[in-house]
């Protein structure tokens, strides 16, 4: 019995990409991000979210891909992670939010193992299929385990 999973579907450049609805928090709009000296490229501070500091990742740079300037688009989606210290919350900068979209888990294709030791097919659950464009989920703990989210960069 295949296991249909809601999925968050959300654009960095021209690609799409989602996260387990579960994992979702909250949508925002771009707020200030106060910026934290001396941190990986890819975290681009913090934010307030009612109270409790956020750190937020730009998706666009933990991908790889050139950076470009905000749009009335770009959204902060703010995502939980599990971590060996319990559940952490940060927020993924990304240029843009689609839709909630249901997604076969079965029907997801594996990422393809091309060899390339600079490319982390761990951080990619599978490759799906969503009116003909692929859309690539990613395993959210392995994604950020790269950019350690919880080492001072979270008060709470």
């Amino acid at each position: 019995m295949n296991q249909i999973v809601q999925y968050l579907t959300f654009g960095v450049a021209e690609d799409l990409f989602a996260a387990p609805v579960g994992r979702v928090r909250e949508i925002l709009d771009l707020a200030p991000i106060s910026r934290l000296p001396r941190s990986p490229a890819e975290l681009l501070g913090m934010i307030d979210v009612r109270g409790a500091s956020v750190p937020v990742v730009d998706a666009r740079r933990l991908l790889g891909l050139e950076e470009a300037a905000d749009s009335p688009n770009t959204r902060i989606v703010v995502l939980t992670m599990m971590r060996r210290s319990g559940e952490t919350v940060f927020g993924l900068k990304t240029d843009r939010v689609f839709e909630v979209t249901s997604l076969d888990e079965e029907a997801l294709e594996a990422p393809p193992e091309i060899g390339a030791s600079n490319w982390n097919a761990g951080a990619i659950t599978g490759i799906g299929r969503r009116n003909g464009a692929f859309v690539t989920v990613f395993d959210v703990d392995r994604l950020f385990a790269e950019v350690d989210v919880a080492q001072g960069a979270i008060a709470a």
